[in-house]
């Protein structure tokens, strides 16, 4: 498992639930494994109790379940708990671009740009992984100008659970979002036309919603 390896043992709580997540995320920790609390310590090279406080943290974020004195094992991808994530996520991504709009600087648009041009060539090359990161990264701009960090945790929170589907319907030959909603958007962003750029987003998140939908 190339996700499961040792970590440096500062922040051993937070390195251990972004390990663990991400091994959930991408698909190498599969829906319905059983997870063991001290086989991946060992993997990691921690203790059992960061590994079981990260536990915990994927339980309420709806990754692992739990039955006491028995199992914790991956949640499986249910359509129902990803229409519910977009349509949370896409609700702080539309409020985080009504603020940002304004405050975008030539230098943000960009960097939005230069990050939808890696979109559009991993779609093209069929590469997932750097596709869904480069999506990340053009939205991140719009959630780090914005400065609401409420809205940029909850959104990091639910993300994954939409991840795992997006990546899922990938593998089976499914398309990455067009990196046309990207380009109106970042259109959008440039002439400072904020109900547009709020128009474009929600657009992007029904889609992932109707993904979800037609699973």
């Amino acid at each position: 498992m190339e996700a499961i390896r040792p970590v440096p043992r500062t922040l051993l709580r937070d390195r251990a639930y972004e390990a663990i997540r991400n091994a959930i995320v991408t698909g190498e920790i599969e829906p319905g494994a059983v997870v063991r609390d001290a086989e991946l310590a060992e993997r990691l090279g921690l203790s059992r109790a960061p590994v079981r406080e990260a536990f915990a943290r994927l339980v309420d974020e709806g990754l692992l379940e739990s039955k006491p004195q028995s199992y914790t094992k991956v949640t499986p991808v249910v359509a129902a708990d990803v229409r519910d994530a977009a349509a949370v996520v896409g609700a702080m991504h539309e409020l985080v671009t009504r603020v940002a709009v304004p405050r975008l600087f030539a230098a943000d648009v960009e960097a939005m740009r230069t990050a939808n041009e890696r979109f559009a060539a991993a779609v093209r090359a069929g590469d997932v992984e750097s596709a869904l990161r480069a999506d990340d990264q053009l939205h991140d701009v719009l959630v780090r100008v914005s400065g609401n960090r409420a809205a940029a945790a909850t959104a990091a929170r639910y993300t994954p659970l939409i991840r795992r589907l997006e990546r899922r319907r990938f593998s089976e030959g499914g398309n990455c979002r067009s990196a046309g909603l990207h380009d109106r958007l970042l259109d959008a962003c440039a002439a400072g036309d904020v109900d547009e750029a709020v128009r474009v987003t929600a657009e992007i998140w029904r889609g992932l919603a109707e993904l979800a939908d037609s699973d």
